[in-house]
């Protein structure tokens, strides 16, 4: 009787924790940044379309949940800091591209759109300008190590090809 009290407490401690855990990891950015969408092509459209509109650059965040960089971009974008930047100078959106590396790839075919054949990593952030042009061809598929970056660094980075 006594170990199956402990048991059925043990049980009830881990569903607690479990329960917990999900819905925390739902209020924080990074958690949300990469949620699969409907139609994530409709939403570069729109960005698009606002860029030109705005005289802004549209910033395609391409990544996943899974990704420890890709959540660590995802959190950085969501600061008073980047926020700023991002408002002044952006269209943002961000797209779940599962694991490219592995076989198991979505929404490709938006790099692909861009120029952008092949995605070796997560994440990958592409700055377009107003007229549909990838303006960071060379360093798009360069953020695998966004969670090393420091703010300054990414910040710097961003700030540049918004200019």
């Amino acid at each position: 009787m006594i170990r199956t009290g402990l048991a059925v407490t043990a049980l009830l401690a881990l569903s607690a924790c479990a329960t917990a855990s999900a819905e925390t990891a739902l209020d924080h950015p990074e958690a949300r940044s990469f949620a699969v969408t409907q139609d994530p092509a409709a939403q570069v459209d729109a960005a698009l379309a606002s860029a030109a509109a705005n005289d802004t650059h549209v910033l395609i965040v391409m990544g996943a949940n899974w990704c420890h960089d890709s959540r660590a971009l995802a959190g950085w974008l969501e600061t008073p800091r980047f926020r700023e930047l991002i408002d002044a100078e952006y269209e943002l959106v961000f797209v779940n591209i599962g694991m490219p590396q592995t076989g198991d790839g979505h929404n490709l075919e938006i790099a692909r759109r861009f120029g952008l054949d092949e995605l070796p990593g997560t994440p990958n952030v592409l700055v377009i300008d107003g007229s549909g042009r990838l303006i960071n061809a060379e360093t798009a598929t360069g953020w695998r190590n966004a969670a090393s970056r420091s703010e300054d660094e990414i910040y710097d980075e961003l700030a540049r090809l918004a200019s």
